[in-house]
C-alpha cells in the first residue's frame, strides 16, 4: 500500500468483522440506572416517566466500533517506509551485505532489510544477486528471487572484517557487461582494513541507482589488552565520534565467570578511550578474556592467553647492604627495568636458606640471581626440581660467580675460573662492544647494540656446542649470554654483571628488552620456541556473537613464527588455538587498530542512504495501541455516566478522618567503666636487643673452648678500653655469640677465632652467618696460626677448618690488603696489620682494579668487606686484664708490635663503622693547592 506495510497482513481480513460488531454493539442496551428502595423517594417520582432505552446510543456504537478497527490494524504490524517500492526494473538487484564482525548486533534488521528487497523484486520480475563481504568465496551470479532468499537464510555473520574490495570484484565479474538495475548495499557503517579502493569497482558497475543500508549504531571494539602493575588495562575504539559515553566491562575465567567489572569512559567526540580493571595479580591471573557487558559481537571480546598473565619474579642479590645506596646495586637496574612487565618478589630474610625456599613458595615464573657464586647446599635440588617444573633462572657474574666452584649445577656452560677484565691478565685491547644477534636467538630483531661495550666477563670453557648455547656474544666471538634448557625450565647466564661495573648493558635499553623477552619466554605453555615457527591447532573459536565454542571445523591451523604477529582470517578465524595444556590467543584486533566510519561515495554515482528494516522505518503500532487504549477509557466513563454511577459524587458529604502513629524507639548506651591502661608488650630479651642497640658492642664467636672463648672477650674488651682512650668511640663491653641463636644483625663486627678442636658449626649456622655477610656485617676470622695460605695440602689444622666453613659461604674473591686501601688510613696509617704473630697478611674482598693509580691515595672507597681473615691472632695481642696489664706476650715479644696491633684493631674497626670517608683524601693535594694560591 504504498509506504504503508503490513506485518501480519493476515489480521486485516479481521476487519470485515465490524458489521457484526455493529450489530453487537447496536442491540446490547446500557445498563439500567438503580434507585434506592425507600417507597417515599419512589412515591415522589412517580409522576415523572423516565424510561431506558432499548439500543445504545449511536455515538457510543461508532466509538466502539473505532476502537475495534485500531486493535485490529495495530496487531496486523503496519510500518510506514517512505522508500518502499523503489526499486529499479532496469536490471538485476545487486544486493551486497556486510556479514562482518559487526553485523552481529542488528543481523536480524539487515536480514529484514534484504528480505523486503527481494520480495520486491520478485514482484517484479527482476532476479537476484547476492554478495557477502566476509565470506571466503561468493556466488554473485543473478538468480530467482526465490533462491536468493534460500541463500539469505543460510547467511551468518562472520568473527572477521569485511573484505568489500574482494566481494565487489567478484560481483563485477558475475555482472559482466550487465549493469545493475539497482546497487542496495547493506553496510556495517565502518571501515575495515581492506577498503582500499572498493569504491571504485561500486562505480564501475554502474547501476542505475545506489541504496545504502546502514544503521549508525553504537559498537565498540577492544584492541589491546595490558597487565598493568596494579590492574588491567583495556583499550576500548568507536568508530564514530559521538557524545560522552561510558563502557562497561567484564573480565572472566575460563568457564565465563565474570571476576571483576571496569570502565572506560569515552570523553566527548573521542574515538579511543583506556579503561582499569582493578584486580590483585592473584586473580588477575585468572583472567581468560575480558569483553564489552552489553556487547554481542566479536570485536567486544578479546582472548587471553599465557602470554596475558603478569610474570612474578623473584630476585637475589650477592649483597643486601645496598639498600642505603640502591644506585650501587645490581638489582636496582633489574628492577627498573622489569617493574613495569612484571610483579618483583624480594625476600625478606637475608639467609638464603629460608630466603630461597619462601620465594619458590610464591610460584614466580623467573628467579634472578645477581652475583650469587655459591648457594646453601639445601637450596640446589630445591632450585632444580623449580627448574625441571618449568621454572626460568636467570644469573648475572660478578666477583662472587667468578670465584664460584667449577661443579656448579646451576650455569649452562662449563665456566672457567676467574674473569677476563679490561687490563688484566686475560685483557683486551679496548672494551668489546656487542656483535649482532644470532637467528636463533630470542634476541634476533633486536637492533643492533651499538654503544654497549664490555669490560670484564666470566669466559665459558670453548666445546663443540657452546654455540648452541649462545644467545648473544661479544664482537670477537666470547658469549655474553647462554642459556640450557632443563627439563621444563631453563637457566640463563649473563656473563657480565647486572650493574655498571663490568659493562653499560644496564644503562641501555637493550638490557630492558632482553630482560623482557627472557620473562616473556618464561611462559609455562604456548608460543614458538626462539628462532622456529610453531604451528598450532584449532582449540576454542571465537563466533560472530564474541562466544567461544568448540565447533572449530573448516578452521585450519595457526602458525606461530618468530618475530610475526599472526592475523585473522577465514582459515584462521579469532580463537584459541594449541590444547588444553597450552594455547595462543589470536584476537581480532591488534594493538593500535581503530575504528572508523566508513566512507561510501563512488565517483560519479548517487547515493541515497536509509536505515535498516526497524531503523529507518516508522512503526504505527505504538501509536494505535495507545489511541485505542484511551478510546476504552472514554468508553468506560461513558458508561459510568450513563448508569448514574457517578451522580451523587458531588452532593453526598463525606467526611474521614485520617491517623498517623509514629513510633519511635530510643536505646541507651550504658558506658561500663574499664581500665585504660595500656598493655605491656614488652618480651623476654627486649633489654639486651635495646642495650645493644644503645651502644656499640664488639662481638666474637663462642667457640666452646673455655681458653679461647677467654681469650677472645679479654682482647675485645682491650680494643675497646684503647678505642674508647684514643678516639672519640666508646663501645660497650664484648659480647659473645652462639651463631646457632643469637640475632647477629646488632653488631657491625665479629671476631671469629677458628680452632681445629672446637666442633664444626652447624649448616644452620653458616646460613646464618652468610646472612649476616650478605646484609653488611663482617667477620672477621682469625686462624691464630700464623698460616699465610688459604689453600694447599701445607695448610694448618685451624686454616683446614677455616676452609671448611669457607667451603659454604658465598664469599667474594679475597686479596691481600693493598697499600692504597682505605684499611690503611682509615684512623692510623699502616703498611701491615701484626697481632701477636706479624707473619699473616690481612685478607680483604678484591678490589677488582686491574690497574691502580699510584697517584690516587685510596682505591675503591664504596662498601666494605664482608669477610677479613688473618692467622696473626689479633685477640691474643689486644688481651688484657683489667689493669691493662697484656696476657699473652708477642711473637717475638715486642711492645712496638703490640701498639701496631691495637692500632690494625683501630682501623679495622672505624673501617666497618665508616667504611670509605677516607677516600675523600683524594681532593686534599687540589685543597692545598688552592689554598697556596
Amino acid at each position: 500500500m504504498g509506504a504503508l506495510g503490513f506485518a501480519n497482513p493476515i489480521l486485516l481480513v479481521a476487519l470485515a468483522a465490524l458489521p457484526a460488531i455493529w450489530w453487537l454493539l447496536r442491540v446490547t442496551p446500557p445498563r439500567p440506572a438503580r434507585e434506592i428502595f425507600p417507597p417515599l423517594a419512589i412515591l415522589a417520582r412517580i409522576a415523572k416517566r423516565e424510561e431506558t432505552p432499548a439500543t445504545s446510543p449511536w455515538w457510543l456504537t461508532a466509538l466502539r466500533m473505532l476502537l475495534a478497527a485500531l486493535v485490529i490494524l495495530a496487531l496486523s504490524g503496519p510500518m510506514l517506509d517512505p522508500h518502499r517500492n523503489t526499486l529499479s526494473k532496469a536490471g538485476p538487484l545487486a544486493l551486497v551485505i556486510d556479514n562482518d564482525w559487526a553485523a552481529a548486533p542488528d543481523w536480524s534488521d539487515r536480514v529484514a532489510t534484504a528480505e523486503a528487497l527481494i520480495e520486491q523484486a520478485g514482484r517484479a520480475d527482476v532476479p537476484v544477486s547476492l554478495t557477502l563481504t566476509a565470506e571466503q568465496a561468493n556466488d554473485p551470479v543473478p538468480t530467482s528471487a526465490d533462491t536468493a532468499l534460500t541463500r539469505l537464510k543460510a547467511a551468518e555473520p562472520r568473527p572477521l572484517e569485511a573484505d568489500r574490495r574482494t566481494a565487489f570484484a567478484s560481483l563485477a565479474t558475475a555482472l559482466g557487461t550487465t549493469p545493475p538495475g539497482t546497487l542496495a548495499f547493506v553496510s556495517s557503517g565502518i571501515k575495515a582494513g581492506k577498503d582500499e579502493d572498493f569504491t571504485s569497482l561500486a562505480a564501475s558497475l554502474k547501476p542505475g541507482e545506489t541504496w545504502l543500508y546502514s544503521a549508525r549504531n553504537t559498537v565498540a571494539a577492544i584492541t589491546e589488552v595490558k597487565n598493568g602493575i596494579d590492574n588491567t588495562d583495556v583499550t576500548v575504539t568507536r568508530p564514530f565520534a559521538q557524545g560522552p559515553q561510558t563502557i562497561a566491562l567484564d573480565a572472566l575465567d575460563e568457564k565465563g565467570r565474570v571476576l571483576m567489572k571496569g570502565t572506560a569512559e569515552f570523553k566527548d567526540g573521542e574515538t579511543v578511550a583506556t579503561g582499569k580493571i582493578a584486580a590483585p595479580i592473584e586473580l588477575r591471573n585468572d583472567f581468560a578474556r575480558v569483553a564489552i557487558t552489553a556487547s554481542r559481537q566479536a570485536g567486544g571480546t578479546y582472548l587471553l592467553d599465557d602470554g596475558f598473565k603478569r610474570r612474578r619474579i623473584g630476585l637475589l642479590s650477592g649483597e643486601t647492604r645496598f639498600l642505603s645506596q640502591p644506585l650501587l646495586s645490581p638489582l636496582y637496574y633489574i628492577k627498573r627495568a622489569l617493574s613495569p612487565y612484571a610483579d618483583i618478589a624480594e625476600p625478606g630474610a637475608a639467609d638464603l636458606a629460608k630466603a630461597i625456599p619462601d620465594l619458590i613458595a610464591e610460584k614466580p615464573s623467573v628467579i634472578i640471581l645477581a652475583d650469587i657464586g655459591k648457594l646453601p647446599e639445601a637450596a640446589y635440588p630445591q632450585i632444580l626440581d623449580w627448574i625441571k617444573a618449568g621454572g626460568t633462572l636467570v644469573r648475572f657474574a660478578g666477583p662472587r660467580l667468578a670465584a664460584a666452584p667449577a661443579d656448579d649445577p646451576l650455569v649452562p656452560v662449563d665456566l672457567r675460573q676467574g674473569e677476563r677484565s679490561l687490563g688484566g691478565a686475560l685483557s683486551w685491547s679496548e672494551p668489546q662492544p656487542l656483535a649482532p644477534f644470532p637467528e636463533k636467538s630470542p634476541f634476533a630483531g633486536l637492533p643492533k647494540p651499538d654503544g654497549v661495550t664490555v669490560t670484564r666477563q666470566v669466559l665459558a670453557n670453548p666445546s663443540p656446542t657452546l654455540a648452541e648455547h649462545t644467545w648473544a656474544s661479544l664482537a670477537d666471538g666470547t658469549p655474553l649470554v647462554t642459556a640450557k634448557k632443563l627439563e621444563a625450565g631453563q637457566i640463563v647466564l649473563f656473563h657480565t654483571s647486572a650493574d655498571t661495573s663490568w659493562s653499560n648493558l644496564a644503562l641501555s635499553g637493550h638490557f630492558v628488552e632482553m630482560l623482557r623477552r627472557i620473562t616473556q619466554m618464561s611462559r609455562a605453555h604456548g608460543g614458538a620456541a626462539p628462532g622456529t615457527a610453531e604451528t598450532l591447532a584449532p582449540f576454542r573459536l571465537l563466533n560472530a556473537n564474541g562466544v567461544l565454542t568448540a565447533e572449530t571445523s573448516g578452521a585450519k591451523p595457526l602458525t606461530i613464527a618468530a618475530g610475526k604477529v599472526p592475523t585473522p582470517s577465514f582459515d584462521t578465524p579469532p580463537g584459541l588455538y594449541g590444547t588444553e595444556e597450552g594455547f595462543t590467543a589470536l584476537n581480532l584486533f591488534r594493538p593500535g587498530d581503530t575504528l572508523a566510519p566508513l566512507n561510501f561515495a563512488p565517483q560519479g554515482l548517487a547515493v541515497t542512504a536509509s536505515g535498516l528494516a526497524g531503523s529507518g522505518t516508522t512503526e504505527l503500532r505504538p501509536a494505535l495501541l495507545l489511541t485505542a487504549f484511551l478510546l476504552l477509557v472514554a468508553d468506560s466513563i461513558a458508561v459510568f455516566v450513563m448508569g448514574g454511577a457517578l451522580s451523587g459524587l458531588f452532593s453526598r458529604r463525606r467526611a474521614g478522618s485520617a491517623a498517623a502513629i509514629v513510633l519511635a524507639l530510643g536505646a541507651t548506651l550504658t558506658l561500663m567503666p574499664h581500665d585504660a591502661r595500656a598493655a605491656d608488650d614488652s618480651r623476654p630479651g627486649d633489654n639486651k636487643i635495646i642495650a645493644a642497640l644503645d651502644t656499640t658492642h664488639l662481638a666474637y664467636v663462642r667457640t666452646g673452648e673455655a681458653d679461647v672463648d677467654r681469650i677472645s672477650e679479654a682482647g675485645l674488651l682491650g680494643l675497646s678500653d684503647f678505642i674508647r682512650y684514643r678516639t672519640s668511640l666508646e663501645p660497650g663491653d664484648p659480647v659473645g655469640l652462639d651463631i646457632a641463636k643469637d640475632d647477629l644483625a646488632f653488631y657491625p663486627i665479629i671476631y671469629w677465632p677458628v680452632t681445629a678442636t672446637a666442633p664444626m658449626p652447624s649448616q644452620d649456622a653458616i646460613n646464618r652467618i652468610d646472612a649476616y655477610m650478605r646484609a653488611g656485617g663482617t667477620v672477621l676470622f682469625d686462624t691464630r696460626d700464623q698460616d699465610t695460605s688459604l689453600e694447599g695440602a701445607a695448610a694448618g689444622p685451624n686454616t683446614e677448618r677455616l676452609q671448611a666453613i669457607l667451603a659454604s659461604l658465598d664469599i667474594p674473591p679475597l686479596e691481600p690488603v693493598p697499600h692504597s686501601h682505605v684499611l690503611t688510613k682509615s684512623f692510623y696509617l699502616l703498611q701491615n696489620f701484626p697481632g701477636r704473630y706479624a707473619g699473616s697478611p690481612l685478607w680483604i674482598e678484591a678490589t677488582g682494579d686491574a690497574k691502580r693509580d699510584a697517584a690516587r691515595p685510596v682505591q675503591r672507597g664504596d662498601g666494605v668487606s664482608p669477610i677479613l681473615i688473618t692467622g696473626n691472632d689479633f685477640a691474643g695481642a689486644w688481651a688484657t686484664d683489667r689493669s691493662g696489664n697484656p696476657l699473652l706476650p708477642t711473637v717475638p715479644p715486642d711492645e712496638r708490635q703490640r701498639d701496631m696491633a691495637f692500632r690494625s684493631g683501630v682501623n679495622i674497626v672505624m673501617y666497618m663503622l665508616t667504611g670509605n670517608y677516607k677516600s675523600d683524601q683524594v681532593h686534599i693535594p687540589a685543597l692545598l693547592e688552592r689554598l697556596g694560591q
